[in-house]
């Protein structure tokens, strides 16, 4: 029997091309490019620049079911589909987001797809990779450090120290630093107070960084930051600390899109790492914007399930970017469809349609709010060997019944090859079905209103449970004139609802919205939901202890 060999042993053992090479296929040249070693490069501002002459391509958003401990495969398909259109002979492209270390560290492992279908050089990108993430926590704590140096100096601006909202952040998942008091020492250590960490992929500078056009508005947004509030009740800028120039300056670097290659050099786009469930859930506005100039076709990915990385894809990165999807691909697998069914992980390679029958519901409710955004369907199967031919005849009779295009992605085992009739689907679904792309709702509405709406028609919830605290933060962000952006829900991604152990569909729940706060430079509100947390911790067996270097190569990443 042949070895089965891990994700990294594929990644490791894999002839990159030197990236200057890959960058031809896009019509870059060298000087387009400001490398990081032999493998990695960034799109100089230059290229960026110039690139608005060309027409945009065709953008197709890769998006799943809710995760499971099955696995669903959403970015090993994103870098399949991307081979795949390769081996059709179609320029293509990749837009995926940088890996956090916590979950690396954690318990979900990096980002960069898995099997024959992954980005290289896996190890660079899922560790420091171009820095971008450093970049993100050194502005996001430079900004912090401001602000209390700016009260131990006097405090002309009157903050209020109980009123701070600005909370530090770090690349890991440290349960600890959620609530923490600073200050404590002589009075030269400065003022006592209650502080919060957040992990950097879930930080404002992060959102900013992802949803900025360029320098001009990076630096827009990052001034209109509200970091605290003062005496008299009234909001405290960054710009009003002076913090812009020098946040501006650490995020410089980190604002260009990254290039690399997958295991068949065909180009990524690898630019920022929001988290879904806890931020907005996409890779950069330019890092797409560049891809859509740069290729016929680009496939990028939203985080977890559609419910959360693809409604804020849309209705957050979309609307402010003002994109519009050709088609998306919602991903599942047997197994999570069955663990959908009440099916223990341990049986989960067994035949069992009946648990399919129940569990496919899930599916069902990902489609129905896809479809609420005007844009076409392609349904896969990331596929798993255990899967039987009458399992996946039960789910591809289920998506056709609905009106849906269905195909099998074998990616994982086959690289591109397993993707071309992906592929092929999903050309043709382009081509013959245009998309009629709407946002779902208006900016017009109240932000209790937008809260109700993706809680009752994405999560299917009865209706909406608002704190004492939320509600009356709710009516302040409405009074300072921010009623009319977009909302960003913060959920468990392991179900519709706002409480991770309920699968499937849930029916006859309400959501309860524990906190809100408003992120003004990224141009959102943020509703804080059930349990969620915005500074994960680890699990009782975190991945950092597998994890290794022997004789110089790293082992047990993943």
């Amino acid at each position: 029997m042949a070895e089965v060999k891990t994700d990294i042993q594929i990644a490791q053992e894999a002839e990159l091309y030197p990236i200057g090479e890959v960058a031809k296929q896009l019509s870059l040249s060298a000087d387009d490019l400001e490398f990081y070693g032999r493998y990695k490069a960034k799109i100089s501002e230059d290229c960026l620049n110039r690139l608005h002459e060309r027409e945009d391509g065709k953008l197709i958003l890769v998006t799943a079911i809710n995760p499971t401990p099955a696995g669903e495969g959403k970015t090993t398909v994103t870098v399949g589909l991307g081979e795949a259109f390769g081996r059709l002979g179609k320029k293509a492209v990749i837009a995926l987001r940088e890996p956090s270390l916590g979950p690396c560290f954690g318990i979900k492992g990096g980002a960069a797809g898995g099997g024959y279908a992954q980005v290289v050089p896996m190890e660079d990108l899922n560790l420091h990779f171009t820095g971008d993430f450093h970049a993100v926590t050194s502005a996001n704590n430079l900004l912090a450090a401001l602000i209390d140096n700016h009260i131990q100096q006097g405090n002309a601006l009157g903050i209020d120290p109980r009123q701070i909202v600005w909370k530090r952040c770090m690349d890991m998942n440290d349960r600890v630093l959620r609530n923490v008091v600073v200050g404590l020492g002589a009075k030269g250590d400065g003022t006592v107070r209650e502080d919060h960490f957040v992990i950097t992929a879930a930080s404002e500078i992060m959102a900013i960084l992802c949803l900025a056009r360029d320098m001009d508005d990076l630096k827009r947004r990052l001034g209109e930051i509200i970091v605290a509030y003062d005496y008299n009740g009234k909001t405290v800028r960054a710009c009003q600390l002076g913090a812009v120039g020098a946040m501006a300056a650490l995020l410089k670097d980190a604002l260009q899109p990254n290039l690399i290659q997958t295991l068949e050099h065909t180009p990524a786009l690898v630019h920022g790492g929001p988290f879904a469930n806890i931020a907005h859930g996409c890779n950069s506005v330019r890092a797409t914007r560049a891809a859509l100039k740069m290729a016929d076709y680009v496939i990028t990915e939203a985080g977890f399930g559609a419910d959360l990385g693809a409604e804020k894809f849309f209705d957050i990165k979309c609307r402010q970017a003002g994109l519009a999807p050709s088609a998306v691909v919602i991903v599942a697998t047997v197994r999570a469809l069955k663990y959908n069914g009440g099916v223990a992980k341990a049986d989960l390679g067994i035949e069992n349609i009946a648990a399919l029958e129940r569990g496919i519901c899930n599916l069902e409710k990902h489609i129905e709010n896809v479809r609420k955004y005007g844009v076409p369907i392609i349904v896969t199967l990331n596929a798993f060997l255990t899967d039987t031919e009458e399992e996946i005849s039960f789910v591809r009779r289920f998506c056709e019944e609905r009106g849906c295009e269905f195909e099998i992605a074998e990616v994982w085992e086959k690289g591109g090859e397993g993707g071309v009739p992906l592929a092929e689907k999903i050309i043709r679904t382009i081509e013959t079905k245009p998309a009629e792309f709407r946002l779902l709702y208006e900016d017009s509405l109240s932000l209790e209103e937008k809260i109700k709406t993706v809680a009752t028609q994405i999560y299917g919830a009865d209706g909406v449970t608002f704190s004492a605290p939320a509600k009356k933060e709710l009516e302040k962000l409405t009074a300072l004139g921010y009623g009319n952006l977009p909302v960003c829900m913060a959920k468990t991604q392991y179900s519709l609802s706002d409480d991770a152990a309920k699968l499937g569909r849930p029916a006859n729940f309400t959501v309860n919205v524990r906190e809100v706060y408003i992120a003004a430079g990224a141009g959102f509100v943020v509703a804080l939901t059930g349990s969620i947390m915005t500074m994960p911790g680890l699990p009782k067996h975190p991945a950092a202890l597998d994890i290794d270097v022997k004789d110089g190569v790293i082992t047990g990443l993943f």
